[in-house]
């Protein structure tokens, strides 16, 4: 699987977006970090399948949480449009799929119900109690 890495003109146009001076352990190079959190994102493949390249998983997880809570990515594309490095889109998908009935785990099609005469007149639809009064008893 190829790893994705951000170009240096993309780098170059984060660099001033990215916060700095933070308070714990010794910062990891932000440019892997963001590589990852890319990898992650295109491949769709869960934190801790991330490739070691990038670094440690759950730093790559906590930095995307933390970073998503503070709206740091969407600040990041505006910078990134801004820089002309990418180019602000849109994709709309209109995929259509009919679903059946139960599909979302009803019991399934139409049911059909007695009528109001059937109901009022009181006689069962089923042939098995006309029957059992029908045969003589020996």
């Amino acid at each position: 699987m190829a790893l994705y890495w951000l170009s240096d003109e993309a780098s170059a146009a984060i660099e001033p977006h990215l916060p700095g001076n933070q308070p714990g352990a010794r910062r990891v190079d932000d440019r892997r970090v963001i590589s990852g959190i890319v990898h992650v994102l295109k491949v769709s493949c869960r934190w801790s399948d991330c490739p070691a390249d990038y670094g440690p998983s759950t730093t790559i997880y906590n930095r995307f949480n933390r970073w998503s809570r503070r709206g740091f990515w969407l600040q990041l594309l505006v910078a990134l449009v801004d820089a002309g490095v990418v180019t602000r889109s849109t994709a709309i998908d209109s995929t259509y799929i009919k679903a059946q009935c139960a599909a979302f785990g009803a019991k399934g099609g139409a049911r059909s119900r007695r009528s109001v005469a059937r109901a009022a007149d009181g006689r069962p639809k089923s042939t098995h109690s006309s029957m059992s009064s029908a045969i003589p008893m020996p």
